[in-house]
């Protein structure tokens, strides 16, 4: 009778255990991390909270010091499309043939069958995955991948259009500070008062346009402030963990397209759900391809095995060098590779008959710095540091030791005393060139051609709509821009 009973409540009590076990199991699903990318479009590392002075960006200091702030991450790329399709994959684009910027749609090439963008990944264990912009939650946000899937790579533009409970993967993209620069009326940056790098000349031109850059820079910050607020109102800052990167450096001569560290260092700041390590600041170096192998990791998903990235979060092994690649940008043809070890970087030109400054016509025409140097350079008035930017020719290889030269305008490649450490870094870029840099070299000469008419173009609008001549002089072109200049 008593084993009767007991086998009578055991049945009675299975539908409860299970509906205790679905419960659970619900439960579970609901306290997956959520996981939220912030870029901002070309930001170097000019904010508040790493040492700039003159900016004022309140929100992402308070965030800094909710986060871990990483001192030493840089952008594989120093454009947008190659930087970005690297960040989605978690792959080198020159491992993927996303390397230049830009491809036409229809001949971008489709992802091997083994890449897999980590979206993917994320809604295969559940995750709501999306790409969005601050004010719209309808409005996608820029992607600018230079590859093609044959599946939509995000499920929307919000997280609100997820399912109750759902967690959610996303990024949220911001405009700012990518050229042109807009004011900041509220809190002007005075000119007068910027400190330029030793490779920009100190002119009142130059300092102008650095003090909209870091007023545009203010406007991300407004923006940055507005997401935050959300996810606060919203219950959702103890779980989600939150990310805030530059899809690239400065939008500066000699720093966006280029290798030097302008170009390619970015602010990035990781803010735990529990605010755990808030405060702390890390100096080991972190690539951007980093960003898609520790979210996964973040979201207990397993690191797919052709992934490049490394986390950086939790246990891990720190990076002990990291990779730079330049090539076409628009019509503009070039192949630079560079390595660095966070103490000393080699970069390596294999187009050393052509001058840094080979025609472009997106920088010509945005750039104010370009036609300045330019009139500065006929009236030899520029430094000699300068001056190396503008010459004609460039050295095949260069070494710099970023302790003690962080604007990288003193180069030791020449220099014996440094032999070893030049020897070292060059044979490791070797190696990374043979086993990672799988692209196609030579590029399609009808992708060149198309993209040369293509800027030629844009190169005769913008000066139609500036009122100048196609063939406008470099002193003609800088009275454009002082007086443009002059009434921001």
């Amino acid at each position: 009778m008593k084993k009767r009973s007991l086998y009578t409540s055991l049945v009675l009590l299975l539908p409860a255990f299970f509906l205790i076990q679905s419960y659970s199991n619900k439960k579970r699903e609901i306290q997956k991390p959520n996981i939220l990318w912030i870029i901002a479009d070309d930001l170097g590392t000019d904010l508040g909270c790493y040492g700039d002075s003159l900016v004022y960006t309140p929100n992402l200091d308070a965030f800094a010091k909710e986060s871990i702030l990483f001192e030493n991450c840089h952008t594989v790329t120093a454009v947008c499309s190659p930087s970005r399709s690297a960040m989605i994959t978690g792959m080198y684009p020159v491992s993927i043939n996303s390397h230049q910027h830009r491809t036409r749609t229809k001949a971008k090439k489709i992802l091997p069958k083994n890449i897999r963008v980590i979206t993917e990944y994320f809604e295969e264990a559940g995750y709501f995955t999306f790409n969005g912009s601050v004010n719209n939650k309808n409005k996608p946000g820029k992607k600018d991948y230079n590859f093609k899937t044959n599946y939509k790579i995000f499920d929307g533009t919000d997280w609100s259009q997820r399912k109750k409970g759902q967690a959610f993967f996303g990024q949220i993209q911001i405009h700012y500070p990518h050229r042109p620069f807009v004011c900041d009326k509220e809190n002007p940056v005075d000119e007068s008062k910027v400190k330029l790098p030793s490779y920009i000349p100190d002119h009142w031109v130059a300092r102008k346009d650095w003090a909209l850059y870091l007023e545009t820079i203010q406007q991300v910050d407004k923006k940055v402030g507005k997401i935050l607020k959300r996810i606060k109102e919203e219950g959702l800052e103890d779980n989600t963990y939150i990310f805030f990167i530059g899809d690239q450096g400065r939008p500066m001569i000699r720093n966006k397209q280029f290798l030097y560290n302008g170009g390619t260092q970015t602010p990035l700041l990781v803010k735990y759900p529990n605010k755990k390590f808030a405060g702390e600041r890390r100096k080991e170096l972190i690539s951007n391809i980093d960003l898609s192998v520790t979210s996964l990791k973040l979201a207990g998903i397993k690191k797919p095995d052709h992934m490049q990235g490394q986390n950086f979060l939790g246990k891990y092994q720190p990076r002990k060098e990291l990779y730079t690649m330049r090539d076409r940008r628009d019509e503009t043809v070039d192949r630079i590779r560079s390595v660095q070890d966070g103490k000393f970087k080699y970069i390596r030109n294999f187009y050393p008959d052509k001058p840094y400054t080979q025609y472009n016509a997106y920088k010509r025409n945005m750039y104010p710095d370009i036609v300045l140097m330019e009139v500065l350079k006929k009236q030899g008035k520029l430094t000699q540091v300068q001056m190396n930017f503008m010459n004609d020719q460039r050295p095949s290889e260069e070494l710099y030791d970023l302790s003690k030269d962080p604007d990288e305008v003193h180069n030791l490649a020449e220099n014996r005393e440094y032999s070893d450490i030049l020897n070292k870094l060059r044979l490791k870029l070797n190696k990374w060139l043979e086993e990672v840099d799988l692209a196609t070299y030579p590029e399609d000469q009808k992708e060149i051609d198309f993209w040369k008419k293509r800027m030629a173009y844009m190169d005769s609008i913008w000066k139609i709509k500036r009122n100048l001549p196609v063939n406008v002089t470099n002193e003609a072109y800088l009275l454009w821009w002082e007086d443009y200049l002059k009434n921001k």
